[in-house]
């Protein structure tokens, strides 16, 4: 499966031309993932360079890469990066940078890893989105839905999760599933058509709340590689 970039032709994805237009665009008709594409300006391999490698996640603060000694061209990327943040926080959001060498992995799974390196979707109580830019590093990766099945709807797999539950199969146990979010992690067809998030879009993408108009889209953290750079990514 070789993730290619931007789909086209996938009605639960769309382009839209600038920042306002990702904004207000609703989700609806199945559409369920927008895309501001974009090429920023700017040298962002300087940036991730001056942070350092710091193992694991890093969150980085305004005044971190403010402070940061960088060339003009490393200056515009991180002029980009604080632009994002405030039309973010604008709409009373809360912003996150992270330079990441790695995610934890789900070392105790037995039946189902629940970590970001699954497929996965994004669950929450309200109405809400996620947003998110991979500035520099491998991007994000996105899986289809009409291509992905739920890992606790695959028998095989469910009769596991019920013998680790140790109960009925009943709304307990879809109490069980959601409490450990197995219900929110997906398998690929084995003809699946991976996308990739790009580098430089901003994207927002629906979640999993309750009455949402469309199924939330299905993405995963790409593998970490031994000798990749840090990814650094802005998600809200």
């Amino acid at each position: 499966m070789t993730p290619f970039v931007l789909p086209s032709n996938y009605p639960r994805f769309q382009r839209v031309r600038n920042f306002d237009e990702l904004v207000a665009k609703p989700f609806g008709n199945g559409i369920n993932a927008l895309c501001w594409e974009r090429t920023l300006a700017g040298d962002f391999a300087e940036v991730v360079g001056k942070l350092g490698a710091d193992e694991g996640i890093a969150t980085i603060d305004e005044a971190r890469l403010q402070a940061l000694p960088v060339s003009a061209a490393g200056r515009v990327a991180i002029d980009a990066m604080i632009e994002d943040q405030r039309r973010l926080r604008e709409l009373g959001l809360d912003p996150v940078l992270n330079c990441i060498d790695g995610y934890p992995r789900d070392e105790a799974a037995e039946v189902v890893s629940t970590d970001v390196y699954s497929f996965h979707a994004d669950r929450a109580t309200i109405e809400t989105d996620t947003w998110l830019c991979t500035y520099y590093g491998a991007p994000s990766e996105g899986l289809r839905n009409d291509e992905a099945r739920r890992h606790v709807d695959i028998p095989e797999t469910r009769a596991r999760l019920l013998a680790s539950y140790g109960g009925a199969d009943d709304d307990s146990f879809l109490g069980y599933l959601k409490e450990h979010s197995y219900d929110l992690h997906y398998v690929p067809s084995p003809s699946a058509r991976l996308f990739s998030f790009g580098v430089g879009h901003l994207w927002r993408i629906a979640v999993d709340y309750p009455g949402s108009p469309v199924p939330p889209c299905i993405h995963r953290a790409p593998a970490t590689l031994p000798g990749q750079p840090p990814r650094l990514l802005l998600i809200s």
